[in-house]
């Protein structure tokens, strides 16, 4: 009666068998204790030893024919109807075993005839005992199995969209240190620098701010005088932790869709703010009035879409994005509950 996903196995060896030995060794042993009140040792020893073979062929029968054939395969009024027949066929029979091993007793054969009722009852209850042990062990294995799959698609989704996750701006920067070492300029030194400290794998919330800073450091060097880059950090980041990129998309966006349109002069203001464990994240960049809003809010990076579905798949009822399109203006503000360390 031990579920095959608790089950230990040691070089082979199944332990489920074991298991299941023990358990029926302690409920004869109780069995025993139980009647030995009622007569000798030795006549109670015979009585459960027929008992617990009865228990056994009734527990097994029902554990390994009627449930796989009847009720897993939602037959319930066949499987009602067979446990109902096989409790009135096996205690006819177990009272004509015990009357014959009481023969020159009297006595006790007037009890067992007295009290069939009784047996009857014991031998369907232990079936339905089974069959409800059943019903939990598949119960508990399913919810395994489905919280395994979940998990098992939690991860393939967060890999899909973290491999999504190649940010656009890396691509024009690579470009432009290409042309600046073959000009020899001073700045490629510091742009591989940047590039380095940016491509490392991040999880603190003081990496990803360093992260934030090294990507608008590389912006500024790109975009030159005509954005005003602004970057404001309140409250103690350290012994945060939080999902890798996670404020990426709305960086490469603010750039890429906002700032991209404009030919004069543009901004970006980036606000972070840690109360606790939550993070308070507002980035707003100008655009032109001329660009379609659409286009800016379901752009940039891995889209808009994808980002609300790893916030969902990472942060499930734990944050909050908010975005504002207007005319001028583009802005996104995320509220996230983070880990501590």
């Amino acid at each position: 009666m031990i579920p095959d996903n608790l089950k230990l196995t040691s070089k082979g060896f199944n332990y489920k068998i074991v298991y299941q030995i023990v358990f029926w060794i302690i409920a004869f042993l109780l069995l025993i204790s139980m009647s030995y009140g009622k007569s000798n040792l030795s006549y109670a020893v015979i009585t459960e030893a027929v008992n617990i073979l009865f228990y056994l062929f009734i527990v097994y029968f029902n554990l390994y024919y009627l449930i796989p054939n009847y009720l897993h395969k939602e037959k319930y009024i066949i499987y009602i109807g067979s446990i109902l027949l096989l409790s009135i066929l096996i205690t006819p029979i177990k009272l004509a075993l015990l009357y014959i091993l009481y023969s020159g007793m009297p006595d006790i054969q007037a009890n067992i005839v007295l009290n069939r009722n009784l047996y009857f009852l014991v031998s369907f209850s232990i079936i339905a005992i089974s069959t409800i042990w059943q019903i939990i062990i598949d119960w508990l294995k399913s919810e395994s199995s489905r919280k395994e799959l979940q998990t098992k698609n939690m991860q393939s989704e967060l890999k899909f969209l973290k491999s999504q996750i190649n940010p656009h701006f890396l691509f024009n920067t690579l470009n432009n240190l290409y042309a600046l070492t073959l000009k020899k300029s001073d700045l490629a030194p510091e742009i591989v620098l940047k590039l380095s400290e940016i491509m490392r794998y991040m999880l603190f919330l003081r990496n990803e701010l360093n992260y934030i800073q090294n990507y608008l450091d590389l912006e500024k060097l790109r975009q030159g005088q005509k954005v005003t880059i602004n970057f404001t950090v309140k409250g103690n980041p350290d012994q945060l932790l939080v999902a890798p990129l996670i404020f990426t998309p709305f960086l490469e966006n603010s750039f890429k869709h906002g700032l991209s349109n404009i030919l004069d002069q543009g901004f970006v203001n980036i606000f972070l703010e840690i109360k606790d464990d939550n993070i308070l994240f507002l980035i707003e960049n100008s655009k032109t009035e001329k660009m379609p809003q659409k286009q800016h809010a379901i752009s940039g990076g891995i889209g808009l879409v994808n980002v609300k579905q790893r916030l969902e798949l990472i942060y499930p009822n734990q944050y909050e994005l908010i975005i504002d399109n207007s005319p001028t203006v583009y802005s996104v503000t995320l509220k996230i509950k983070a880990d501590k360390n």
